[in-house]
């Protein structure tokens, strides 16, 4: 039986059609011939239709006038304008029934995108390459959004059909086929969903469901309007959706400060304890993330046994800025927020998560930022040096290995996955992969050049010095060019850095993980000239200790600084090398 209000549900005569229009006045389904919906209370249309079976294919006529998709279709075999077609998701045959997924705690993550994770750029394609993830000490592979968008390629954040995997990546089945094949391997599996806007081409909801929207803005489009209870349910239950169906081990919910909600109970408490009690019935490990630029550490708890209104972590940006400051040196756009001291910026995020907690920030023309996050555990947040954001809006697309020392790299990846919060990588970062990843999509007309001329707009200062060589987001090319470059894993350069990240993640797994369960912030702090020192206390009691010099001088070192047993780099003595990391438990 259906459990959700929105899409198709099969019965034993065929199938019954709901659709939410409150602005229409008829609604009829489209398929072998037009079947009228009738109208009931608030807006909803609906009716049974007799021999439906999976595999048909149909579309909503509102007033006569214009034929529509399913808002909640489960799969758009001819992209975002075309039929909907009604899918069966209880044939498909587990073959990992028993997986209940993996505490938060031994999370490793890394962040992909399908269509250029490999060449092919398809669900099943992934599978082949999810043995790589496991033997270098990935657990958990997150997906960035697949909700269908319009054309064959783009980065997902422009997807208008929220339920349906978008079938340039392959079926449902396919989908399922990798997360099975992944939980087989013990890996877990996440998907970034999209909650605060939707894509600009293929959305039709304003026409019968105007309702969905308010007047506010957020950069990419109308900002949807969660006060009303349809829109609430329709977002709670897709997140329900993908968890449920497709047995995601969680989510990553994207820029939730864009979600606008003035005066009314936010959505995300609601969405965590429906998602709560889905966990709680099912015995699963369920978790929950955001991507949230307002740094809101009340909305973080990673210590509950699952949702109950709260998130496991937060995707730490600036943690990410202050390394990518020290590493590159650029100031320009938010960088500049970290370039007074990026070295105690790092420090900062080390001893107590986020840099900006209430402190007035540049960038934001001084408004002040963030919550205190200290009483929080280290687990709460989820640190890393690159992602899709960080590398895609750069002009070219550029990861850190094409202006970053690669002995500072080195420093950066060891103090990043050995420290106690959840750790990230982003995919081909593992071997140190120079493929870009610039910024693609595939629309048409008015809207594909709007987005050119957005791209140009917003290089246009402290990027303009590379004019024509910034990649057309249009073009094939361009999305061509970010499709991962698996050879170079096998090459001297890529071999040795897969060996260190193993390395690396072993030591992880076998001295960290089993401590981080009621793992605490200690103290952190950066001396002039480069060392940096912090500590944590463990769940066992033990004390993690981390001495790193992130300069290009020799440092010298006192009886203070070393303490414990080494897990990590040389012995220290009388001065530490340019850019050595050292761990220690004790």
């Amino acid at each position: 039986m259906n459990e959700r209000q929105f899409g198709p549900e099969l019965t034993a005569e065929g199938a019954s059609f709901r659709l939410w229009a409150p602005a229409a006045r008829r609604v009829d389904v489209l398929l072998d011939k037009p079947h009228a919906l009738r109208r009931g209370d608030d807006g909803w249309f609906s009716a049974d239709v007799a021999g439906v079976k999976a595999g048909a294919r149909y579309k909503f006529r509102i007033d006569d006038e214009i034929d529509v998709p399913d808002p909640a279709s489960a799969f758009q075999p001819e992209d975002v304008s075309g039929p909907s077609e009604v899918i069966d998701h209880a044939t498909y045959r587990w073959r990992s029934e028993n997986w209940r997924g993996r505490p938060w705690p031994e999370t490793v993550m890394l962040e992909s995108h399908v269509g250029t994770f490999t060449r092919d750029g398809t669900y099943r394609a992934m599978i082949d390459r999810l043995d790589h993830l496991k033997t270098t000490g990935i657990t958990a592979l997150e997906l960035m959004p697949v909700a269908d968008f319009a054309g064959r390629r783009n980065w997902g954040y422009d997807g208008v059909l929220w339920y349906a995997p978008d079938s340039a990546y392959g079926r449902p089945d396919d989908l399922k086929a990798l997360i099975d094949e992944a939980h087989l391997r013990g890996l877990m599996v996440f998907l970034d969903v999209v909650y605060n806007h939707f894509g600009p081409e293929g959305n039709y909801l304003g026409r019968y469901a105007p309702a969905f929207f308010t007047d506010a803005q957020t950069p990419w489009g109308s900002a949807i309007d969660y006060r009303v209870k349809q829109v609430r349910d329709f977002a709670i239950e897709n997140a329900l959706y993908w968890l449920r169906d497709y047995r995601f081990d969680g989510l990553r919910l994207d820029a939730v400060h864009a979600i606008a909600e003035p005066g009314e109970t936010p959505l995300l408490g609601d969405l965590s304890r429906a998602v709560g009690k889905l966990a709680d019935t099912t015995g699963r490990y369920i978790h929950l993330v955001l991507e949230n630029d307002d740094n809101a550490a009340h909305l973080l708890d990673a210590r509950q046994d699952f949702p109950r209104g709260k998130y496991r972590a937060q995707w730490n940006d600036d943690y990410h800025h202050a390394w990518h400051v020290l590493l590159t040196g650029e100031a320009h756009g938010y960088y500049r927020d970290y370039q007074h001291s990026p070295l105690r910026d790092i420090a900062r995020a080390l001893g107590s998560g986020f840099v900006y907690q209430g402190e007035a920030s540049a960038h934001r023309d001084g408004r002040p930022r963030g919550e205190p996050s200290g009483e929080l555990v280290p687990i709460a947040f989820v640190s890393f040096l690159q992602n899709h954001d960080q590398i895609g809006n750069r002009a070219l697309g550029d990861r850190l290995e094409t202006s970053a020392n690669p002995r500072a790299m080195e420093a950066a990846l060891a103090i990043t996955l050995l420290a106690p919060m959840v750790p990230m990588l982003f995919m081909g970062e593992e071997w140190g992969s120079k493929a870009p990843f610039p910024f693609f999509c595939d629309f048409h007309g008015d809207l594909a050049e709007a987005v050119r001329e957005g791209r140009r707009r917003e290089f246009a200062g402290a990027y303009a010095r590379y004019g024509d060589e910034i990649p057309d987001p249009l073009e094939v090319s361009t999305m061509q060019s970010a499709v991962l470059d698996w050879l170079s894993r096998e090459q001297p350069p890529g071999r040795e850095r897969l060996a260190l990240i193993r390395k690396l993640l072993s030591i992880r797994q076998r001295e960290i993980i089993p401590r981080l369960a009621d793992a605490a912030f200690g103290r952190a702090h950066a001396e002039d000239g480069g060392l940096l020192m912090a500590d944590w206390r463990l769940g066992d009691g033990t004390t993690l200790s981390l001495t790193a010099n992130l300069s290009n001088q020799d440092m010298p070192l006192t009886a203070a600084h070393i303490k414990g047993t080494l897990i990590w780099g040389k012995e220290l003595t009388a001065s530490m090398a340019p850019w050595a990391v050292s761990w220690r438990i004790g």
